[in-house]
């Protein structure tokens, strides 16, 4: 089986050649697409999250030889989370080469962090099934790069890091209001904004109402930390 040369590029883009094509093409197969005869990448999903699980929790546990298991969860749980592994595929532009059904492309299903994370988890378990697991954890350390290295900061995902930060004052839990939604109905964004009872506020635009309050959060926090409120 010959890879379309945009799948070639992407293996390019990913750092790996596929001597089985045909587990790359089902990893980015959406179910929506899938039939008896094209399976989706669900099955190598589940796969690779536990793959990605293996391979981060020892590359913590080699990074700082002193932390505790309380220490180490919540920077694992940042790694694995379904943000990261969407964050990973935007960097290799996964979502131009997912195979979407018509229905998941008019609503956008090429920006969907969901979609873009369940895809990266297939693309490792595809991997590791072509090449084992020392070329998969080698792939998994290389796409997640300095993350593992700077998790401590990351380890809280931003809003319960600024509800903590509210609470630690002995103010109430930030509001999160919509303050615009534009764009078709299949394919929206929001902008939300992040306010706290002082009035501090930020603001911030995403293409889901989760990811626009997460990075709301995370500029407020920022600028509050940062002493520029």
């Amino acid at each position: 089986m010959k890879l379309s040369a945009d799948l070639q590029a992407f293996s390019v883009r990913l750092g790996h050649s596929f001597r089985r094509p045909e587990l790359l093409i089902r990893a980015l197969t959406h179910p929506s697409l899938a039939t008896p005869a094209r399976p989706d990448n669900q099955r190598l999903e589940f796969l690779g999250d536990r793959v990605l699980g293996l391979v981060l929790a020892e590359a913590l546990l080699m990074a700082d030889k002193g932390a505790s298991e309380g220490q180490l969860a919540p920077r694992f749980n940042a790694l694995v989370r379904k943000e990261t592994c969407a964050e990973v595929a935007r960097d290799l532009d996964l979502g131009e080469v997912l195979r979407l059904g018509r229905s998941e492309m008019l609503s956008g299903g090429r920006r969907k962090e969901a979609l873009l994370a369940d895809a990266m988890e297939a693309i490792i378990a595809a991997v590791y099934r072509d090449a084992g697991f020392e070329v998969a954890r080698d792939l998994v350390l290389r796409l997640w790069g300095d993350r593992v290295g700077r998790v401590k900061s990351d380890a809280r995902d931003p809003k319960t890091a600024l509800q903590e930060w509210a609470q630690a004052r002995g103010l109430p839990p930030p509001s999160y209001d919509e303050l615009a939604r534009e764009g078709p109905p299949h394919a929206p964004v929001f902008t939300i904004g992040a306010r706290l009872a002082t009035g501090e506020t930020e603001q911030a635009t995403a293409g889901s109402k989760r990811e626009a309050q997460q990075t709301a959060a995370r500029l407020l926090l920022a600028r509050l930390e940062t002493g520029k409120g």
